[in-house]
């Protein structure tokens, strides 16, 4: 299998692009508004010119429950300040339990153990009912954080859209994380109520969080109260710790009753998800109800052709934005397929085995796992029907041009492979699928309607087959309400509009070709990204700082096989020796303490690391020096000459 970047490898049948909600979307702007029918650029440049003709057109069009009041944006050309359906009034959880036949399936659990569950569309607004009752008899009241340390099963699920059918705000980490991980991110917002896990499955191994679960509710003084889910056998039985109860039995005790929706403004908060720079704790990124429904409906519905009573699938764990994005489905009336534990066991062919038991219409993956599939040998196109299957998805890291063939030659030929990119930021897509547009080898077909995403260079001008810089030039509903915490939105603004004025930078290295489509070669800011997860490198800093034997560090992701693994270099304290022991240690506290994803690759000892002139690590010139790239700006080091050791550094081969 091999080919260049940019080849055709798949189009729709003229049947399927006739069919699509995207080809019905483009038919009706055309005749109410006089968009172009039939030109996919000129279509997508319609949106980008009349923002408020087209969020204003798919409120309608997706029947969104709610008030959307007369206007639809105010200060559209500022950004940050745009201000979207600045009268609606509506509730994110309300529209995911929009009314279905009660027995109609609404969720499909599946654990890596064999475990399976159905849940009915009556079960799932019983058990809402239930939790909700509970949250309110805890005093959880419009603007309180209810948090989730939790794998990816229906009690999450039920757990969110209880605390958000309240106008409570929800957040979420996945159970591999470590104790300081999650206090990082969930003392920030101080939550009041904490769902936690007393476990969880991975990799054929069980994983016991009892006292993990006990640590975190010690340090979040915030809690008023803890419910804990038994989602594994545990010999050590229930915490015996005030204000702990269990789930079941807790919901137990109340009768479903009709649920009572708060509605709430179109940015009210819904989600706080967790990103990280180079510095500090993590920042709590603030999405809103309406910019997270909204942009999901698009994406589901128009980009990625979901419809009503399809299975949905994507691998995630609730500690990525990929389990928000996977939940609105509902909105659309699709079955949500969860999945928790590990993708490889005890097959790689097990994740086929549910598309085929459950019949899974859209599959979402990572890149990464499908380079495990090819590396693997797996031919799931062989050994399984996947009748069912019409689109799959792949985000979290660059698609390589040959895993994009490996999909249609080993997987399904007959299936559109979109491969999409955004991130936790924007709580969705910038450049994403097309189901009226040929799939290239190597690119992702085009930006997300409505979004006027380009390449910048340097001085801020557009560009094409040349990499530089991901931004979108306007405004979009999805921008995060801002950052937690930050009153005078500094933080915000630095994070995304310190670089070119009133211009969205999201801090990926990009390239967009003649065909409009997009290659996305990395990250251009110091961000990790490893299986698609972003991380920040203070938070391994953080535990690095902790040993004795280590003076300084610095982290960098170093692009290898089709994903990002995590570099540490350390520079040993006065005496102290490198050795595998050492290693050995720092990976085993970086694991506890954040997660596996923090946990490095390959360490490496040095002397020195490089500086700017104000003192601050610069990750940026060693991450560029490692993937061969020239250093653009060495004035701006105090000692450019550090940056000698980093460089064909034999370590970083293999």
């Amino acid at each position: 299998m091999s080919g260049t970047v940019g080849g055709s490898l798949w189009k729709a049948s003229d049947a399927r692009v006739a069919a699509s909600a995207m080809t019905a979307l483009m038919q009706s702007l055309s005749t109410t508004h006089g968009a172009p029918q039939t030109d996919e650029a000129a279509f997508h440049q319609w949106t980008v010119n009349h923002t408020d003709l087209f969020w204003r057109f798919l409120w309608d069009d997706c029947e969104v429950i709610g008030e959307p009041g007369s206007r639809v944006v105010e200060n559209a050309t500022q950004m940050p300040g745009a201000s979207w359906f600045p009268e609606a009034q509506l509730n994110y959880a309300e529209n995911l339990l929009r009314r279905r036949s009660v027995s109609e399936i609404a969720i499909v659990f599946r654990r890596e153990d064999g475990h399976i569950q159905n849940m009915t569309f009556g079960q799932l607004v019983e058990d809402v009912s239930r939790c909700a009752q509970v949250l309110r008899s805890a005093d959880v009241k419009k603007g309180d954080r209810v948090v989730a340390y939790m794998p990816n099963c229906p009690e999450t699920l039920i757990a969110m859209l209880a605390a958000v059918s309240l106008g409570a705000v929800f957040s979420s980490a996945s159970p591999d994380f470590g104790v300081q991980g999650v206090l990082d991110r969930f003392a920030q917002i101080e939550p009041k109520i904490l769902i936690a896990t007393n476990g969880y499955v991975y990799n054929g191994k069980t994983h016991g969080r009892r006292s993990e679960v006990e640590e975190i509710v010690r340090g979040l003084p915030s809690l008023k109260q803890t419910l804990l889910v038994t989602f594994i056998d545990d010999p050590d039985g229930a915490i015996e710790m005030e204000a702990v109860s269990d789930w079941s039995d807790t919901l137990a005790s109340y009768k479903p009753a009709p649920l009572i929706f708060a509605r709430v403004p179109f940015n009210h908060p819904l989600f706080i998800m967790f990103s990280s720079g180079t510095t500090g704790a993590p920042k709590c990124i603030v999405h809103g109800h309406g910019g997270t429904l909204l942009q999901h409906l698009k994406e589901h519905r128009y980009h990625l052709d979901i419809r009503a009573k399809d299975r949905m699938f994507y691998f995630t764990t609730c500690g990525w934005m990929m389990w928000n994005w996977l939940v609105s489905g509902l909105a659309l009336k699709a079955t949500v397929c969860l999945f928790d534990g590990s993708p490889g066991c005890p097959t790689l062919n097990s994740l086929f085995d549910y598309v085929d038991d459950t019949q899974i219409s859209f599959f979402g993956t990572s890149a990464k796992f499908i380079e495990a599939l090819k590396n693997g040998g797996a031919e799931p196109g062989r050994s399984h029907g996947l009748e069912s299957l019409r689109t799959i998805a792949s985000t979290g890291s660059p698609l390589s041009p040959d895993s994009f063939d490996y999909v249609h030659h080993n997987i399904k030929a007959d299936v559109h492979l979109a491969s999409i990119a955004g991130g936790t930021d924007i709580v969705g897509c910038f450049v994403t699928g097309n189901p009226r547009l040929p799939v290239r080898r190597g690119e992702i077909q085009g930006p997300a309607l409505a979004m006027d995403v380009t390449v910048f260079d340097s001085e801020g001008e557009r560009v094409r087959d040349t990499p530089g810089e991901l931004v979108c030039v306007n405004a979009f509903p999805s921008m995060p309400v801002g950052f937690w915490n930050d009153e005078d939105g500094s933080r915000y603004h630095a994070a995304y509009f310190d670089k070119f004025v009133n211009v969205w930078t999201h801090g990926d290295w990009v390239e967009q070709s003649t065909h409009d489509g997009f290659i996305i070669h990395g990250r251009s800011d110091a961000t990790l990204n490893p299986g698609g997860v972003r991380i920040g490198t203070a938070e391994i800093y953080r535990v690095v700082e902790g040993c004795d034997d280590v003076s300084e560090a610095l982290v960098v992701g170093q692009d290898w096989q089709d994903d990002v693994r995590v570099i540490l270099f350390v520079v040993m304290s006065e005496g102290a020796v490198f050795s595998e022991a050492l290693i050995t240690d720092l990976k085993s506290r970086i694991r506890k303490q954040c997660s596996p994803r923090h946990t490095p690759a390959k360490v490496v000892a040095v002397s020195d690391i490089p500086r700017t002139r104000s003192g601050k690590i610069s990750e940026l010139a060693v991450r560029d020096v490692i993937h061969g790239r020239a250093i653009k700006n060495t004035e701006a080091l105090a000692n450019p000459d550090a940056l000698d050791q980093y460089k064909d550094q034999p370590e970083l081969s293999d």
